[in-house]
């Protein structure tokens, strides 16, 4: 059974990732933790990179709309950038990302997967929370196809997901890519509805239907 897993993550990594890639490494944060009180992603220290990508990703989401708050497009901001860094070492993630599928697919990792991703950080950033010039929803690619792709998006108050960002922690594992949802080249996005599987002898899940009763979050 080692020999088999130790081939289905070779695999994956070598045909669904970039040749040029490791075959596995490791994706850890040092400086990021959890503040589950205030239900805020705090870091000891943060670098250059993530520093401008909050900003610039600041500065989009402001201009997605007119009247758009800024308190809530740079707390949005903020957590989409950082608390997948937490996430990743809560996941004990490994990429590239199709190698940490493997693992939780074969039961080896309980968490890793897009839509673990995009419905965690839904959970952090949107659950319970009230934004007055924001709209939060999570939108999906290829539905029940074996290539669906689960993410978060965000949006002007009362604006659709073909207007929104998206917020994709899962694509570079942990590292937030984030744009508008009409200038992804890889896929076309849609909202997000429940879905129902059943799993198959094998361990993966067969797709059966989705609900159409609205989960907007907002």
């Amino acid at each position: 059974m080692k020999v088999i897993l130790s081939l289905l993550l070779i695999f994956s990594t070598i045909f669904l990732s970039s040749c040029s890639s490791p075959i596995t490494y490791n994706v850890r944060f040092d400086n990021v933790s959890f503040d589950k009180k205030n239900r805020v992603t705090v870091a000891s220290a943060i670098n250059l990179t993530d520093r401008t990508k909050i900003s610039d990703l600041t500065s989009a989401i402001m201009a997605l709309g007119k009247n758009i708050d800024k308190k809530e497009a740079s707390f949005v901001a903020r957590e989409a950038v950082l608390y997948p860094q937490y996430l990743a070492n809560e996941y004990r993630l490994i990429g590239p990302p199709n190698s940490q599928n493997v693992l939780v697919n074969t039961g080896k990792r309980e968490k890793g997967l897009c839509f673990h991703w995009a419905k965690d950080m839904t959970d952090q950033i949107v659950k319970g929370r009230t934004y007055k010039t924001l709209t939060l929803q999570r939108a999906v690619a290829n539905q029940g196809k074996y290539f669906e792709h689960n993410v978060l998006t965000v949006a002007a108050k009362g604006k659709g997901i073909k207007d929104a960002i998206i917020l994709d922690a899962w694509r570079n594992s942990a590292t937030l890519l984030w744009m508008k949802t009409s200038e992804d080249p890889d896929y076309d996005w849609t909202k997000y509805y429940p879905r129902t599987y059943k799993l198959r002898s094998d361990g993966s899940r067969e797709y059966i239907s989705s609900s159409e009763k609205s989960n907007n979050q907002s």
